[in-house]
């Protein structure tokens, strides 16, 4: 056979594979939750050896470490998208839009959180978790300081919206929800939530 005639072999580049890896470790965290989450598992859906997952990620706490920065980071993504001029609207639009991330990424949601309590996370990794709260306290403060919030600390209010928001959605995945809209339940409670916190309902 001439050389024009023999078929050409690639290899695939490293940032592919990394990629196929964590694109099947996605898949397959959110069609069997954390607990189907396992290397075999991952590298059967991305075509690859087990010791492909070990290469890139260093073991599997590093692949769910992985995944769960992407959480965050995604969220934050989720979060900074609303270009709201006023300042209660912005954090209202914020705190719409993660629901909207966490009923999109529910085994991803899942994962963030629990996560925290049973991994050594490393200090990058718990930073964005961190960041995604700054990014709420910062809206806070800016409610505050525009007469729109009561002036409170900033830090505490900006808790009491997370812990409400985290309660609801964890109950919606969940499925333990008894109104017939949850949308509407999900944006009422939120607007009493700022009413309180000394807003006017928007």
């Amino acid at each position: 056979m001439s050389a024009k005639g023999k078929a050409v072999r690639t290899r695939t580049s490293s940032t592919e594979i990394g990629d196929s890896i964590f694109d099947g470790a996605l898949d397959l965290l959110e069609e069997q939750g954390p607990a189907g989450l396992t290397v075999r598992g991952v590298a059967i859906r991305a075509g690859v050896a087990p010791m492909g997952v070990y290469s890139r990620f260093g073991s599997k706490d590093g692949l769910i470490e992985a995944l769960f920065v992407h959480g965050f980071t995604t969220l934050q993504d989720a979060i900074d998208s609303p270009t709201e001029p006023d300042p209660l609207n912005r954090l209202r639009a914020g705190c719409l839009a993660y629901r909207h991330f966490a009923l999109s990424h529910p085994q991803l949601y899942h994962l963030m959180f629990a996560q925290m309590m049973v991994l050594q996370l490393s200090e990058e990794s718990l930073e964005s978790a961190r960041h995604s709260f700054a990014t709420l306290t910062e809206r806070v403060s800016t409610a505050m300081h525009a007469g729109e919030l009561r002036s409170a600390d900033p830090v505490e209010v900006a808790q009491q919206i997370w812990s409400a928001m985290h309660g609801a959605v964890s109950l919606e995945i969940a499925d333990v929800h008894f109104a017939i809209d949850r949308e509407a339940s999900y944006a009422s409670m939120l607007d009493a939530l700022l009413h309180g916190l000394g807003a006017a309902t928007r």
